[in-house]
Order: C-alpha cells, then structure tokens, then sequence
C-alpha cells in the first residue's frame, strides 16, 4: 500500500487503497513538500528561539539550549527525509500518469480505490494548534499549552475520542514538565499553575 506524502490526508483513509488525484508536475510537488516546509518552518521556529535565548555565562553544560537544539536537528532531519521521500514517489510515476489515472476512473472494471486530496481541515488543526501553542506558552503555561496542543493534534489526525487525547495530552505534558524541571533543572513555563 502506497500512502501520499501528506500524513494529515492518509489519516483519514487508513487501510483503503490510495491514489493521489493530480499527476506529476508542479502540483504533485506542493502536495509532497507541504509537511517537509512546515516541520522545517517550526524547526526554524525553534532554531530562532535557541539563538536569541538569554544564557547566564556560569551555565553548566548541557544547559538550556542543548536539548531544544537536538529537536531542531532533529526536525530538521525529519523534513529533509519527507522532502527526498515526497521526490523519490513523485519521479517513481509513469510520464503518462494522469491519463492513466482518468483511464481507471472511467473504468468500471478498474480496481476500487479512494482519490484523496490534501485535507485542509486536518492540515488547519495541525498548523493552527502550533501557532496557538506559541501564543498561550507563557500565559496557560507548559502543562496545560501542551496537552491542548496535544488534543488539537490529535484531532486533525482524526481522533474521535477527545477525552482520551485530552487525558493523554495531560499525561505526556506532565511527564515532560516534571523531567525538565525537576530532574534536569530546566524550567519550563508554569503560567497560571505557578500562582496554585
């Protein structure tokens, strides 16, 4: 089974046979580097936030900057790898793909299979949710900015269970809150749970 280079569009068909609704070209190619652009987009984001971060000159290594650093790499990597993918399927296609895909969608006897698009909905709650994580950071603070960030995620992806992804949204930004602040002594943003 082959799934499109958009994440947010295969969620939604899991399990069904795909097959992306425009051919080669220009098209095919925004399609596939819609994720790479945007993973890259927080990277930078990231990157940014590292660079014009205030470290005291007695910091001990690691320090603040080391693991948000690791992630930024690590997006980075992580939307250079969907960038080459969405390339490689895009120059894998047959030169005569569109008229091929028209050919088996007027053919009755043609294999079952689901167009998909790029699902704007998805691709909105996705994005939406980080620029809104940045928004509320220091105000709801780390706790209640992630598991809301988690929730919307999870959501675009097609979750239809909103209090499970809340509760493990809450969890997972408990634990991470607690392993940065407690163990390794990097405070995150408590916001309004700081005044409790």
């Amino acid at each position: 089974m082959t799934f499109p280079p958009n994440p947010t569009a295969a969620s939604a068909v899991i399990g069904d046979r795909l097959r992306l609704v425009s051919g080669p070209g220009l098209s095919a190619l925004l399609k596939g580097l819609t994720m790479p652009v945007i993973v890259a987009a927080f990277a930078t984001y990231l990157l940014v936030g590292i660079l014009t971060m205030r470290v005291p000159a007695a910091t001990d290594f690691p320090g603040p900057q080391f693991f948000p650093a690791i992630v930024a790499a690590g997006l980075y990597a992580f939307a250079a790898l969907l960038a080459v993918s969405a390339i490689r399927e895009i120059r894998a296609l047959p030169q005569d793909y569109e008229e091929d895909l028209l050919a088996a969608e007027n053919d009755d006897d043609a294999p079952a299979g689901r167009s998909v698009r790029v699902d704007v909905r998805s691709l909105a709650w996705v994005v939406g949710s980080f620029v809104g994580f940045a928004l509320v950071l220091q105000v709801l603070g780390w706790v209640i900015s992630a598991s809301l960030l988690f929730w919307c995620v999870a959501r675009g992806f097609g979750s239809d269970k909103p209090v499970n992804s809340l509760l493990v949204g809450l969890t997972m930004s408990s634990l991470a809150y607690i392993g940065f602040s407690m163990v390794l002594g990097l405070p995150l943003p408590s916001g309004i749970l700081g005044g409790i």
